[in-house]
């Protein structure tokens, strides 16, 4: 299911560009861009269903969690990175938008991008809690703290590799 809802989530906004940009209509690509978080939804509701009908908890019920997680955080910049693309490559839109290379502006950036990443572990967690609580076992869900536990590994090399590298490096230049 998980894998389902993620090629969902590229086809529905692939079509929802390809009507925007390709066939014009303008109307149609929004809503089916506005459309990509109802694949969460499904994904949400699957899960949420296979735990309360006395499923066990593997390591894909967590990896749903964290994808909804990641969609709620960066849903909207994941979004306008294709739909910014998609137009430039097009329709003779504007080059896209690159995040500075250097100096402040790119400090900010990146701890912008951190802080994201921070709201996508915050859901991703509040999710793990529901899913618990909807499965009302505590050992049958075992396996969905487990995913809270690599993610904040990547959290933190990521908070390690580049808002604090481009912070320490901006101060010594």
């Amino acid at each position: 299911m998980i894998v389902a809802c993620e090629v969902g989530f590229w086809v529905v906004l692939g079509l929802g560009l390809f009507a925007r940009y390709v066939l014009r209509m303008r109307r149609v690509g929004g809503v089916l861009l506005v459309c990509t978080p109802l694949v969460d939804v499904v994904l949400l509701v699957a899960t949420v269903l296979d735990l309360g009908n006395g499923g066990e908890a593997k390591s894909a019920h967590g990896l749903a969690a964290i994808y909804l997680g990641v969609s709620v955080a960066f849903g909207h910049s994941m979004l306008r990175w294709a739909d910014q693309r998609f137009a430039h490559r097009f329709a003779g839109g504007p080059p896209p938008w690159r995040p500075p290379k250097r100096g402040r502006a790119r400090v900010r950036y990146e701890w912008r991008e951190w802080g994201k990443f921070a709201l996508a572990w915050a859901v991703t967690g509040a999710v793990i809690g529901l899913l618990v609580l909807v499965a009302g076992d505590p050992e049958r869900t075992q396996a969905l703290w487990g995913q809270m536990g690599g993610m904040t590994v990547v959290g933190l090399v990521w908070l390690v590799g580049w808002p604090v590298y481009h912070s320490v490096k901006e101060r010594g230049e």
